[in-house]
């Protein structure tokens, strides 16, 4: 049995993964030369399933509890288990009891709860929501280091080229494409999201932080090495161009209301990334003949793809034997 993936994203490398758990022969093909040079490269990476129920579907937290443990079994040692704190402004704190009222899984934090966990926080806020039993990782370690993975269980990459370009005859494709399938997939649209990454050795953080807002909340995410990520807006177009004023202005308002030590800190990476998602912002797994899409991940690559990879290996091991082979 042979497969081809189109897409070194999150979504093509996980499905890769449990493929070849099963002993399932498989290529990847990239039209970019490299791993998390998409909107993967560019994701918060946060395993937060509890705190993204509060604009998502249950779907989202049924799926994505379990990400933490199969990220943490594929990339031991690269996933964080400090949960996820949620804060707000004095003005905004109405926002942290309409948090709570949505989501489940925290618990309530006063000033000195909050410098326990985040003792740079000391005296910023009055309250706070603790989600313990979320995690992160830094997303680019993590493709990488599951492309190294895959390539040791004997994977075959194609960087630089087109599904055409491979060789070989293989009994179906999978389309892990993301957004390049805008456009030719029925009802995908592309959410624009940008990001910063911020240098600072005055702040230090254990865990992702977000920063309630009626407006535009957003959230901040260490990446050691005194970096932290600050993102993401969620802009319904599909263009990827540069980021924009107010985009950047919005993003390093929100870093220097968390602490004023980020109006020092250098801006060393500025990125934008164009999210695919279907109407209900919510994955999906379709099959059309020989071909297997997985799109639609809107902002919960990481968080979803696991599940989303285990649909993909469940519908092909229960029905390969009936398919004709496709040639590439």
């Amino acid at each position: 049995m042979r497969l081809l993936i189109k897409g070194a994203g999150v979504a093509g490398l996980t499905v890769a993964l449990e493929l070849a758990r099963r002993g399932i022969e498989v290529d990847i093909v990239e039209r970019a030369g490299a791993v998390a040079t998409g909107a993967s490269g560019l994701a918060g990476g946060m395993l937060a399933p509890w705190c993204e129920r509060e604009s998502a579907d249950e779907m989202v937290l049924t799926l994505g509890r379990t990400a933490a443990d199969w990220w943490e079994e594929a990339l031991p040692g690269q996933v964080i288990r400090k949960g996820t704190l949620a804060v707000a402004a004095g003005r905004d704190t109405g926002e942290l009891t309409r948090f709570a009222r949505r989501t489940s899984g925290c618990d309530w934090l006063d000033g000195p709860g909050i410098e326990a966990l985040e003792p740079s926080l000391a005296g910023r806020f009055r309250k706070a929501l603790f989600f313990r039993d979320e995690a992160h990782l830094d997303p680019r370690q993590a493709l990488a280091g599951l492309h190294r993975v895959l390539l040791e269980r004997g994977v075959r990459f194609h960087f630089g080229c087109a599904a055409e370009d491979v060789t070989g005859s293989f009994d179906t494709v999978i389309d892990c494409t993301g957004a390049a399938a805008i456009g030719r997939t029925a009802d995908l649209r592309g959410v624009r999201g940008e990001m910063l990454f911020l240098e600072t050795s005055e702040i230090s953080l254990s865990r992702p932080v977000r920063l309630l807002h009626p407006r535009i909340p957003l959230y901040i995410a260490p990446r050691g090495d005194n970096r932290f990520m600050v993102g993401a807006t969620m802009i319904e177009s599909d263009d990827a161009g540069p980021i924009s004023a107010r985009s950047l202005m919005e993003l390093l308002n929100a870093a220097y209301a968390l602490h004023p030590a980020f109006g020092e800190a250098r801006v060393v990476e500025m990125g934008v990334g164009v999210r695919p998602a279907y109407p209900d912002n919510l994955p999906r797994v379709t099959v059309d003949g020989d071909v297997i899409s997985v799109n639609g991940f809107y902002r919960h690559g990481f968080l979803l793809a696991p599940a989303m990879a285990g649909q993909v290996a469940t519908i092909l091991t229960e029905t390969i034997p009936n398919r004709e082979r496709h040639s590439a």
